[in-house]
C-alpha cells in the first residue's frame, strides 16, 4: 500500500514537513510507501476553465498536477498539507489541488485522505475544512485523529516542540492505515459501492 504527501510549504524543511515526518514514522511501521510531493515553490498557475481536460484527460498546463496525476491515482492514501496563511491553504496548494482533482478522470472512491495544517497561532481549522472539501466531494473516505490535524510553529524546527501536535499526527497515520486496510479488505469482499449516473442540476433549471 502507498501514501502520496503533497507538501504545500515554500520551506521543504519547514514545520510542516516536521509534521509530515512524524506521520512517516508511522507509515514506515506498517510497512505503508510514501511519497512526498513538495510544490511550495513551484510555479503552478491556477485553472482557467478551458475544458480541455475533460477531452484530453490531463491538464493544459503541463506543470507539477501532470506530474503527480499517476502518484495520485495508484496511491491507497492522499495527505494534502499546508501552512496557514490568512486562514487558509497556501495558494500554490490550493491551485495545484483544484486542477489536480478536476483534470484527473480516474475513479478516487474510497483513497483515503487527510488534511494536515500547520500555524503559528491560529486559522488551523478553517484551513483543515478547506483542504477536506476535496476529498468529500470525491468519494474519499477523510480520516481522523485525536484532534483536528494542526500541529504549530512558526520558525523552522519549533514544530518539534508540539508535543499533542506531534502526537496527532501519529495518531492520524495509525488510522488513515487502518482504513486503507480495512477499504482493501473491503474491496475484496464485497467490491465499491455501486455508483449511479451522475444526475448534474443547478437553480435555474
Amino acid at each position: 500500500m502507498n501514501v502520496l504527501m503533497i507538501n504545500g510549504s515554500p520551506r521543504e524543511n519547514g514545520n510542516t514537513a516536521v509534521s509530515l515526518h512524524e506521520m512517516e514514522k508511522i507509515f514506515a511501521q506498517e510497512k505503508i510507501d510514501c511519497h512526498t510531493v513538495h510544490i511550495g515553490k513551484k510555479a503552478i498557475r491556477g485553472c482557467v476553465a478551458c475544458g480541455s481536460c475533460k477531452k484530453t484527460g490531463v491538464c493544459v498546463f503541463d506543470d507539477a498536477v501532470n506530474e503527480t496525476a499517476g502518484l495520485f491515482a495508484s496511491c491507497d492514501g492522499f495527505v494534502a498539507a499546508s501552512p496557514v496563511y490568512y486562514a487558509s491553504a497556501n495558494a500554490t496548494l490550493v491551485a495545484f489541488l483544484d486542477r489536480l482533482f478536476y483534470s484527473t478522470p480516474f475513479d478516487k472512491t474510497m483513497k483515503v485522505g487527510a488534511s494536515v495544517v500547520v500555524a503559528r497561532r491560529a486559522g488551523c481549522s478553517a484551513t483543515f475544512d478547506e483542504l477536506n472539501k476535496y476529498f468529500t466531494i470525491s468519494g474519499m473516505p477523510v480520516a481522523s485523529s485525536q484532534y483536528w490535524n494542526n500541529v504549530h510553529g512558526r520558525e523552522p524546527g519549533e514544530a518539534m516542540q508540539d508535543a499533542e501536535g506531534l502526537q496527532t499526527m501519529r495518531t492520524l497515520a495509525k488510522n488513515m492505515t487502518f482504513l486503507m486496510k480495512s477499504i482493501a479488505l473491503g474491496k475484496e469482499t464485497y467490491g465499491l459501492p455501486e455508483a449511479e449516473d451522475w444526475t448534474p442540476t443547478h437553480f435555474i433549471r
